[in-house]
């Protein structure tokens, strides 16, 4: 706990001014607040005395307490003002780092993670931030000013009773020291409960076509609403804790009041102690309970801030199997040259994916890769997107190991067209464009037509403004696939990667995507991913993998005369080789 909050406040160092200012505006404040009891007590001295009263001196007393509360408020504003300032941008630094971590950190990362998951870490627990900073760590010093000051305070007005009165303080800390190892750990499992529920909604909207589509609405809101009381119910036990934790505290603390009032009233009767002091006891305890009362707060506070930045942390620790080498070069625009050299993989210890795979791929050539579900055709292009790195071997581009290269260089040279198409939510233009920083309208509008997407897009109502919504919702699959392909051929690269490009197309939308695809591989290197056969056929070599390994190797033509796994493929699936 010590080490993770010395660690924000560390990263928090850009806005340290606003943190001295909050603690300088806080112990002023906590200054005032000894100041106006004092008044008070010496007022009441002097009524004891009504002969020694006169206007000005009740005028006196009274703009003294006037500005003492005038400067107590300003400077409680100023430090609200300021712990807010440096508390929302340091909120906003810190999703802005764990946005850019998640950016570097490699697809391994999110294998077992859920969307939602991570949307909770990146978003709440970095938002509870705020709450530490501007409200639980202000409070936390402010009252401590103000337990420290009362305490020299009630002593210097009569330190028997002052001590007296201290009493019920060591249970108190004792009472809080308990809620901090007991309860507090409770609102720490809020916070990954919240995830969980967060990550299920997300889950569940994503997927809100397939429930509807299997009708799945009933036992699909089941399974979320039994999240939801769960997330209530730990809350409930969390609270319930609290519940009685927090009377108990008041209940310790007013153990002070009557110790002043029972002892105090002995002493005022015994002509030992005045009746102004026990005025000034009376609203000076009131100061010195009132923030022993809230530190059980403040500790929920911190604890789920700390809670929620444990969970940060833990992104911003998180380490990329795929790493830049710090030696790493910038790979120029190169002529497409791949090479896989004895390249072995596998996602899960003990069960290779690619088995010893090598090939290579020359300048414009175009390769296909064939195989069942599973033999391992996608992986070979993860990798050489660095996506994920070889177990063993290396992967060359333009006779470079990739992993001498900078990974931005190295995708800068490759455009990919998955088979499962990502579209943002904006207009068909942006997404184009999306391919080629500062690209014309020209140059998008070419991209389009060689992607055969132009005349769908124009005889849209708004044409190229045409908003689409999330993830393309408004396209058909066929339109999406050919507005990825015409965003991978305006990015213009030396290596075109087509993952099921045509999957989703009909036949004639397939035979102009070819065309387009024939066109593209005239001056760059073209590998693709595909079942139907007349997607690969026109390639210059087909590789067939099986068992994570490449079984044949040839043309179209030579694999149907060696009568093998290729052609047994053509003869059972004649318009696919699945």
């Amino acid at each position: 706990m010590r080490k993770t909050l010395l660690r924000l406040l560390r990263m928090a160092k850009p806005w340290r001014k606003n943190q001295i200012l909050t603690v300088f505006s806080l112990l002023m404040a906590a200054l005032l607040n000894l100041v106006t009891p004092d008044i008070v007590r010496r007022l009441t001295a002097l009524l004891e005395q009504p002969e020694n009263l006169t206007g000005k001196i009740i005028l006196l007393f009274s703009l003294l307490l006037l500005l003492s509360y005038l400067l107590r408020a300003f400077f409680r504003f100023l430090a609200l003002w300021q712990a807010h300032i440096g508390a929302w941008n340091f909120v906003g630094d810190m999703m802005s780092r764990t946005y850019e971590k998640l950016q570097k950190l490699s697809l391994k990362f999110y294998n077992d993670k859920q969307t939602g998951e991570i949307m909770s870490r990146a978003i709440n627990d970095n938002r509870n931030l705020e709450q530490l900073f501007a409200h639980a760590l202000p409070d936390l010093a402010s009252n401590v000013l103000i337990v420290v000051g009362v305490s020299v305070m009630i002593f210097l007005i009569n330190p028997a009773l002052a001590a007296l009165t201290l009493i019920p303080v060591p249970f108190v800390l004792w009472a809080s020291t308990l809620f901090s190892k007991k309860i507090a750990p409770l609102f720490r499992h809020n916070q990954e409960v919240l995830g969980e529920v967060n990550a299920e909604m997300q889950d569940h909207i994503s997927g809100i076509k397939e429930i509807q589509a299997f009708a799945k609405e009933e036992p699909t809101f089941a399974k979320m609403k039994e999240e939801c009381r769960r997330y209530a119910s730990v809350n409930i036990k969390a609270n319930f804790a609290n519940a009685l934790f927090t009377p108990s505290i008041e209940l310790l603390t007013s153990m002070g009041t009557i110790i002043v009032m029972g002892i105090g009233g002995v002493l005022a009767m015994h002509r030992q102690m005045d009746g102004s002091d026990i005025v000034g006891f009376f609203m000076y305890l009131s100061l010195f309970y009132q923030p022993l009362q809230t530190f059980s707060r403040i500790a929920e506070d911190i604890q789920t801030g700390l809670a929620g930045a444990n969970r940060v942390l833990s992104i911003l620790d998180a380490q990329s199997d795929v790493k830049q080498a710090p030696d790493a070069v910038d790979a120029p625009k190169g002529k497409g040259d791949i090479a896989f050299r004895s390249v072995c993989f596998s996602y899960r210890a003990g069960e290779p994916v690619l088995d010893h795979i090598s090939f290579h791929a020359k300048p414009g050539q175009m390769i296909a890769f064939v195989g069942a579900t599973g033999a391992g055709k996608t992986t070979l292009v993860s990798l050489l997107e660095r996506f994920y790195d070889p177990d063993e071997g290396e992967v060359l581009l333009d006779g470079q190991n990739i992993k001498n290269l900078t990974l931005h260089s190295l995708r800068e040279n490759l455009s990919i067209v998955l088979q499962d198409v990502f579209l943002f939510n904006g207009s068909i233009y942006e997404n184009i464009a999306y391919g080629k920083d500062g690209a014309t309208e020209q140059e998008v509008y070419a991209a389009a037509k060689a992607a055969r997407a132009d005349d769908f897009i124009r005889a849209m109502p708004e044409g190229y403004r045409t908003r689409i919504g999330e993830r393309g919702a408004r396209l058909s699959g066929g339109q999406k696939q050919r507005i990825a392909i015409a965003r991978a051929i305006l990015r213009d690269t030396p290596v075109l990667i087509l993952d099921e490009a045509t999957s989703a197309v009909d036949n004639e939308t397939e035979e102009q995507i070819r065309e387009a695809i024939r066109s593209a591989a005239k001056n760059r290197t073209v590998l693709v991913i595909a079942h139907r056969l007349s997607t690969v056929r026109d390639a210059d070599r087909i590789l067939v993998l099986n068992n994570g390994r490449i079984v044949e190797d040839g043309t179209h033509r030579q694999l149907l005369e060696k009568n093998g796994i290729y052609a047994s493929l053509c003869r059972v699936h004649p318009d696919s080789i699945e």
